[in-house]
This record gives C-alpha cells, sequence and structure tokens, in this order.
C-alpha cells in the first residue's frame, strides 16, 4: 500500500517537473545584426534559426551599435522625422527613432537613416517570431552568441514559501524519474484515493541585469547617505548636487582639514571611506522588469583600475525545479575615449577578443548573497545580464530594457 502511494507522490512530482521543464525551454531568441556584414542573423541560443540580408544607416546617419530589444512593434507605422515615410512591420528598439522594418530598398550596403531595412519576405517572417522584449545586439563586426561553461553565473530557484512550511517535517527518500532525492513529508500519509494537489509557481516575465560602473549621481547618494549617518546632512538621499549636499560636504571637508570647496572630490571621498569603514563605490547592479525598474544596489568590482569591457548574456532554458539554466555571451567592441577613461579610473583598456573575457568580467564582481538569492528567483526565460563600463544612459529611461550604446574602436593604419 506505502509503494502505491509512493509511486503515486511520485508520479505527480515528475509530471509537475517536467511541465515546468517545458515551460523553461520555451525561450525568446536573440537578433544579431552585424554592421560589416549586413547581415541579421536569428539566434535560439547558440544555434543559427534564420538569416538576411540587411541595409543598415549610411554615413551621417549611422545606425547605433549596442544591446537592445524591441519595444514597440507595428505592422504599418510611418515615420515622424522623415516625410511620414512608410515602415512597414515596425519593431522598434529606441525611443529616439531606430528601428527594424521593410523597406524596398534593401542593397548590399548602408543605405538607410539609421533604421535597419529588412527584405519584405523576411520583415513578414520576423515579426511574426518575435515579441515586445527580445533583444538586439547591433554589431559594428560579426559577432555570435556561444554556451557560458562555469562561470557560477545566476541560476533559477523557486523562493522559499512564507513562514517555511514543513521546515519540522521528516525527510524521506523517493524518486523522481530516475534520480533519488530527500521529500518532505508530513507524520500522516495521504488517505487512500485522496489527490494531493501541489501549486507551483507561475513563471515570471524575464528580469533584466545590468552590471556597471557607478555613476556619478550613485557616487553622491553613497556620500549623501554616509553624510547623514554622521550627522552632517539632512536631506534627501537621491544623488542630486544641491545646496544641502555641497555645504554637507564643506562642514565634513572643514572638521577634517580640507579645503572647504563643497565639491565631492577624490580626497573627501577617501576620506569618508575610511572614516566609515568602507571600500569605495566602484560598482551598481540595477533590475528591470517589464520595461520598469525594479531594485538597483552597490557591488565591489576588483581591480577597478581594468576595464570590464562589454558583454551580453542570455538565460536558455530556464529551469528552476531543476536549478538550471543555459546561459550565452557575447562580447561587444566599445572603445572608452582617454577622457572618459580618466573620469572613470580606468588605466587597463579591455580586450573583446580575450578568450572568456565575459566570464572574467563576471568573476570580478561581488555580489552580495542575499541579492544573488533574490536574483536567483526571479530569473526566467529570456533574462538577461549585461556587464559595460558605459554607455548605459543615454537611451534607457521609461518603456525601454537597458539599452547599451558601444562605440567602434578606432580604425588602425597599416
Amino acid at each position: 500500500m506505502l509503494g502505491r502511494i509512493a509511486f503515486s507522490l511520485a508520479l505527480t512530482a515528475t509530471t509537475l517537473f517536467g511541465t515546468m521543464a517545458a515551460a523553461g525551454d520555451r525561450a525568446p531568441l536573440q537578433i544579431f545584426v552585424s554592421k560589416d556584414k549586413q547581415s541579421l542573423v536569428v539566434y535560439d541560443g547558440d544555434q543559427v534559426v534564420t538569416t538576411s540580408k540587411v541595409s543598415t544607416g549610411k554615413r551621417g546617419h549611422t545606425t547605433p551599435s549596442g544591446i537592445f530589444s524591441i519595444i514597440e512593434k507595428k505592422k504599418m507605422h510611418h515615420s515622424n522625422l522623415y516625410d511620414d515615410a512608410p515602415m512597414p512591420f515596425m519593431q522598434r528598439i529606441t525611443w529616439s527613432g531606430v528601428a527594424l522594418h521593410e523597406s524596398r530598398h534593401v542593397p548590399n550596403y548602408p543605405a538607410s537613416h539609421g533604421c535597419v531595412r529588412m527584405p519584405r519576405a523576411f520583415a513578414i517572417e520576423l515579426f511574426g517570431m518575435t515579441k515586445r522584449g527580445f533583444h538586439v545586439v547591433i554589431s559594428d563586426r560579426e559577432i555570435a552568441p556561444r554556451a557560458v561553461v562555469g562561470a557560477n553565473l545566476f541560476m533559477p530557484r523557486f523562493p522559499k514559501p512564507e513562514g517555511e512550511l514543513l521546515s519540522d517535517a521528516q525527510l524521506r527518500p523517493t524518486v523522481i524519474g530516475d534520480k533519488a532525492v530527500e521529500v518532505a513529508m508530513t507524520e500522516t500519509l495521504p488517505k487512500i484515493g485522496a489527490e494531493a494537489v501541489a501549486e507551483m509557481p507561475k513563471p515570471e516575465p524575464a528580469v533584466k541585469i545590468l552590471i556597471s560602473r557607478a555613476t556619478e549621481r550613485q557616487k553622491m547618494a553613497d556620500a549623501q547617505a554616509m553624510l547623514a549617518r554622521l550627522g552632517y546632512y539632512d536631506g534627501p538621499i537621491d544623488g542630486a548636487i544641491g545646496t544641502r549636499s555641497r555645504d554637507a560636504i564643506k562642514a565634513y571637508q572643514e572638521i577634517h582639514g580640507q579645503k572647504p570647496t563643497g565639491v565631492m572630490d577624490e580626497a573627501f571621498l577617501v576620506s569618508i571611506h575610511k572614516v566609515m569603514n568602507r571600500k569605495p563605490l566602484t560598482g551598481w547592479l540595477s533590475v528591470r522588469r517589464n520595461f520598469k525598474p525594479i531594485f538597483g544596489v552597490a557591488v565591489d568590482i576588483a581591480d577597478p583600475q581594468v576595464a570590464l569591457g562589454t558583454h551580453f548574456f542570455t538565460a536558455n532554458r530556464v529551469n528552476p525545479a531543476q536549478n538550471r539554466a543555459e546561459w550565452f555571451v557575447a562580447t561587444l567592441d566599445n572603445h572608452i575615449p582617454a577622457k572618459t577613461m580618466k573620469r572613470l579610473g580606468i588605466t587597463v583598456p579591455a580586450d573583446a577578443t580575450a578568450p572568456d573575457a565575459a566570464e572574467a568580467a563576471f568573476k570580478r564582481v561581488a555580489i552580495p548573497a542575499e541579492i544573488r538569492a533574490r536574483l536567483e528567483t526571479m530569473l526566467g526565460a529570456g533574462s538577461s545580464l549585461t556587464i559595460t563600463d558605459t554607455g548605459t544612459e543615454s537611451e534607457t529611461g521609461q518603456g525601454t530594457d537597458f539599452i547599451t550604446i558601444t562605440k567602434a574602436l578606432p580604425k588602425t593604419e597599416g
């Protein structure tokens, strides 16, 4: 009798876990546009689904390179910038006017005013394959996603139930599939003929994660919080450089033997971090879902003088029941001008062609354990992680995912 009950429970668990696995397998596709090849490739993980020629922006109207997502779709759209020009099967990737769309003129060279033109048949096909939130990567040279192995990336998990249900229950062995596991059970077995119903968490929309260097505003907010702890500041922790913030910095500088400029300079930051026994703010992790910000938190970047580079990770076949996901990554060229490097404290530029550059960048980021655990309960199919030094502020905003604009490497002579 007990064996029959155990078999029934195992079968129920197998069915539920299998359902979750099937749901996790339906991952969004990724679109890669190469400006040097004038081509578009659709990927499922690292597998090519379909390809097409395209036409990107001509001289003076260059299509921006970087990491985008589809933020709007319309079967028929007319340009607000260029004489109401028709843009059939439009898939917008920025609110400033860049989109993928059908065109009758798609030569094998850049010819558009900044959009990505596609032949009609392919534009219709692609329109039917995508949804809002699907990622679009536009690169100066041809790149492709590759599988990530051994980088200790986020792995999906179910959130712990409130109150830790069954926390005192005895663990008893059973079998799910061909793997022996321990399942928490109550002391009283279910009555014969009773049906046990397990409610599995519903899949959440894809979460988008950005790891970047801390901005000046984030550093100011961090300084405001420290000044408030020390009793110098009583204003909002918002990163805004207003009169109260400057007065607080001045007061701190006077007490600590610095010139009272009211400016958040290097000497001030070194001093206040030493007083607070804290490391300087180097990195920031931000999270978005459904085109809206969810939360942000400070992270520590090891060897901050070395550029991180720009790397785009996507999660495929996300299965929290098995604590498993397949991650893929592509690394983009992203030139940082000398003036920006000096401002960010970077002395060693990134090498986008270095083996495992993306994995090495992720390993340099120290993420608090509680934040990692929270993120792992939020992962869904199509979730992504972008790591970059700069280029995330100009286009990211209301109604977008994280948009990272990259700059082409300077051309070398010879």
